[in-house]
């Protein structure tokens, strides 16, 4: 085993493995003949999650392992800015649709295009996305100047890693989510609450709700799932300022204190909302998160959670 250089791989590198021994015994050993492991990565911004999928891809395609291994971002898969644009205007009421982050905002044809093509084994462009373009609103980079892999003379891809935010999340059925919304509202009325579910309306909410049901045709594809969780979710206020004061220390520019606290915002009540089913396992069968039908069994062992201390420091480590 090689030596590790961060906190995070001895833990996921043996998952990783034990778990690929398992597509191998079920699919057979001819890559030409197996389809790839799909391995889907979540972790709260700032966690440590580029770091770690940086740290995955390096050591996967190293010896003794010699993986061919492509990684794709959720945040590649993110609509265009003209569609940005237009689903902003189309729902002008709504704060959480008004840039790119909550579900709704990403391409899920695309996505299923690239994640079809790649179990197919079909050469296969790998989407880019631009965040500094249009002044920091982002863009889709030229398809153009996309990576291709699978071409002739390459080793097929066995290992995709599938990294993001919401990777993973599920979503609730109505009853549900307005239980868990009401909930919200009322301890911000009682001046208990320090999330941001209860400053939104139910209907912005269940907008992003609504548009997390078709990202389950996404989630139901993964084999396996690593989930980088923060012993406090707030945590992620803290990490998105430190990360941004390292850009404006680095290129001169930046968001403010006050902008990163805003952008925040606008992912944090789906930090709140969808954490739990991930907590508990994003492949176990939970009532009343309106996943595609599951298995009762099987699930078993196929999830890794890490949970990280304020120095992004793994404390506790459960297999689900």
């Amino acid at each position: 085993m090689p030596e590790f250089i961060d906190d995070k791989s001895q833990y996921c590198i043996p998952f990783l493995l034990d778990r690929l021994k398992a597509h191998r015994a079920q699919y057979g050993t001819d890559p030409a003949k197996t389809p790839p492991f799909f391995l889907g990565l979540n972790g709260v911004q700032g966690a440590g999650k580029t770091v770690l999928v940086s740290t995955l891809q390096s050591m996967l395609r190293a010896p003794p392992y010699n993986l061919p291994v492509v990684t794709l971002s959720l945040d590649d898969l993110y609509l265009s800015h003209a569609q940005q644009e237009h689903l902003a205007k189309s729902n002008p009421t709504n704060p959480l649709l008004q840039h790119r982050g909550q579900p709704a905002t990403h391409d899920l044809p695309l996505a299923k295009e690239v994640f079809d093509s790649l179990r197919a084994g079909r050469p296969t462009a790998i989407p880019q996305y631009d965040k500094s373009a249009f002044g920091g609103q982002g863009d889709r980079v030229p398809p153009s100047r996309w990576e291709t892999v699978n071409e002739a003379g390459q080793a097929p891809i066995q290992v995709i890693i599938f990294e993001g935010w919401c990777v993973g999340f599920r979503a609730w059925d109505d009853a549900v989510l307005r239980q868990k919304w009401e909930a919200a509202v009322r301890s911000r009325e009682q001046g208990e609450y320090n999330g941001r579910l209860g400053h939104v309306t139910y209907e912005d909410v269940k907008a992003v709700n609504d548009a997390l049901r078709g990202y389950d045709r996404i989630t139901d594809q993964l084999d396996a799932l690593i989930h980088i969780d923060a012993q406090d979710l707030h945590f992620v206020y803290d990490w998105r300022q430190q990360q941004e004061r390292t850009l404006r220390a680095a290129k001169g520019t930046g968001m403010t204190e006050d902008q990163v606290t805003h952008f925040v915002n606008g992912y944090y009540p789906s930090y709140e909302l969808f954490t739990e089913t991930l907590r508990s396992g994003t492949f176990r069968p939970i009532p009343h998160a309106t996943t595609a039908a599951a298995p009762s069994s099987g699930w078993e062992g196929r999830q890794l959670r890490l949970v990280v201390d304020h120095a992004r420091k793994v404390q506790e480590v459960y297999n689900i």
